[in-house]
């Protein structure tokens, strides 16, 4: 017997099955109950006599509950496997993810069109020279003489050294800014997305695997933005961030975009890479894990 396989509507209507032949099963025995009058059943069973008190529990065969135990046991036992059957049978489909062919692939000669940013303000201009006025030489006043002052010292003349204050210790250097860490391009042991960590095989397989489950959530995750849509814009968008020592994703930047939102729509997914229940496996370069720059091309194409 093959695998049984059913939808959410196949499992659906097969639940709601076994409720209504609950609910009818429950129906049909109030009204073949209810058939039998309780004042005929007395003045047909008046002068029986009982074999033992268990006998009297039901003191009327026509409605008693207790000779239906059996097949009602069977039939619920029946109903509670025929639900976990379903319930084990349920079956989901992830959603086929259309991945475009040569994803990864991008031509590194391309060049990318830096951010713009906005122009320092041109610098002031020089100032004018100063300009030179002649001076009338009735208005030229003439120098005081100067004043000759005795600065004549006898040997028996007596002078005190003038104290000498020392200096205020000089304040201490400044503390030396904190050095920038270096941020990688290319390193001996490339960043990996999540989820490949545990398979068996060398870094290499593990780096391959990583790149296809990358691409399964980038297109996705990835939603193509109406107005490019509609426009029929078509392309690639050129991301770039950082990978940091614990494997966060920061500093993600679009580097060429193609425009209609289409960059923005993929920053928006690979920013969302943080929200994952686990982050990246960070670059490594001789054993110790670094910031590592990580340029992804993004193709956006209608179908």
């Amino acid at each position: 017997m093959g695998d049984l396989e059913l939808t959410s509507a196949a499992t659906a209507v097969s639940i709601l099955a076994l409720v209504v032949l609950c609910i009818g099963v429950i129906f049909l025995f109030r009204n073949m109950f209810k058939k039998h009058d309780n004042n005929s059943l007395t003045e047909k069973y008046k002068d029986h006599k009982w074999s033992s008190p268990l006998d009297a529990r039901a003191k009327y065969p026509e409605v008693d509950a207790f000779a239906w135990t059996r097949p009602l046991f069977l039939m619920g036992l029946a109903i509670a496997v025929a639900a976990a059957l379903v319930a084990f049978s349920w079956t989901t489909y992830d959603k086929a993810v259309n991945i475009p062919d040569g994803a990864l692939d991008w031509d590194e000669e391309i060049e990318i069109e830096p951010p713009r940013t906005a122009e320092p303000p041109p610098p002031p201009p020089p100032p004018p020279p100063p300009i030179i006025e002649e001076v009338p030489e009735e208005e030229i006043e003439e120098e005081d003489e100067p004043i000759f002052e005795d600065m004549t010292v006898d040997e028996d003349d007596v002078f005190e050294p003038e104290p000498v204050v020392e200096a205020p210790p000089p304040p201490p250097p400044p503390p030396p800014p904190p050095a920038e860490e270096e941020i990688f391009k290319v390193v001996e042991q490339m960043p990996r997305f999540p989820g490949c960590e545990d398979i068996g095989g060398t870094d290499k397989e593990k780096e391959e695997c990583a790149k296809e489950k990358m691409l399964q959530y980038i297109y996705k995750n990835l939603k193509y933005p109406a107005i490019a849509r509609e426009n029929g814009v078509e392309g690639m968008a050129v991301l770039q961030f950082v990978v940091s020592e614990k494997g966060v994703v920061t500093d993600v930047k679009v580097v060429r975009d193609i425009g209609a939102g289409c960059g923005d729509a993929a920053q928006k997914v690979v920013e969302a890479m943080n929200n994952l229940p686990q982050k990246w496996t960070p670059g490594r370069q001789r054993g110790r894990p670094v910031k590592v720059l990580y340029t992804l091309p993004v193709k956006f194409r209608l179908e």
